[in-house]
């Protein structure tokens, strides 16, 4: 899965729905803005990311990591943790067009991107074993979700905040972070380098047929 490490995503004033490349001009007041633009979707009881490539008030176009057929209906939650109600309308190769439900507000949506705080990378739930480390204190943990940034983990041990560590996944290399909060079992770091989106999303793939195979 060859995936640039930056992506740019398009904005539109237009209330219609981006349509497929080559089905028409571009329309009047799109502009653009270079940004690593990281989304998931939620499609029935599973949840996947995706790569936000052009938003309008009326739709988005995206690129999918999975399977989805027409007319499903999603919601689609933006880096900035906004969820968004849609259908699918197309779908082409590895794009999908969504209709959203309800027009949204580019405007408000352009200016938290620009303005707003850093925005929270989507995060996928997962259960999958894995190793902490912190100098030579090792402790097996449960990891809970997972994002290009970084993970919870379930864990007894209590790791300060600011601390190093070491998370090893399996099927991942593994990855320097920093323990960032500890609360009531769980532990949140942050990777001290963003997990390449193919990667993790291949890998999230063979997490779920290895639980399916359990199963």
């Amino acid at each position: 899965m060859d995936i640039q490490p930056v992506e740019t995503t398009l904005y539109s004033l237009s209330d219609a729905p981006p349509a497929p490349a080559g089905d028409g001009e571009r329309r009047d007041g799109q502009r653009h803005m270079t940004l690593y633009r990281v989304g998931s979707i939620q499609v029935e009881d599973r949840r996947e990311l995706c790569l936000i490539k052009n938003i309008s008030a009326g739709g988005m176009m995206i690129r999918l990591y999975c399977t989805i057929s027409d007319d499903t209906p999603v919601t689609v939650e933006l880096k900035s943790g906004q969820p968004i109600s849609g259908r699918i309308s197309w779908t082409r190769d590895q794009n999908a067009g969504i209709a959203f439900d309800e027009p949204i507000d580019v405007i408000d949506i352009l200016s938290t991107t620009m303005d707003g705080p850093r925005p929270r990378m989507p995060r996928i739930e997962t259960n999958s074993h894995a190793v902490l480390r912190e100098g030579a204190n090792v402790v097996r943990v449960q990891a809970c979700d997972i994002s290009q940034g970084g993970l919870k983990v379930r864990a007894e041990t209590i790791f300060r905040q600011g601390a190093e560590v070491i998370i090893t996944l399996p099927g991942l290399e593994p990855q320097r972070g920093i323990a960032c909060w500890s609360d009531n079992g769980f532990t949140g770091v942050t990777f001290n380098r963003l997990l390449p989106l193919g990667e993790l999303v291949a890998w999230l793939h063979e997490q779920r047929e290895t639980q399916r195979s359990a199963s």
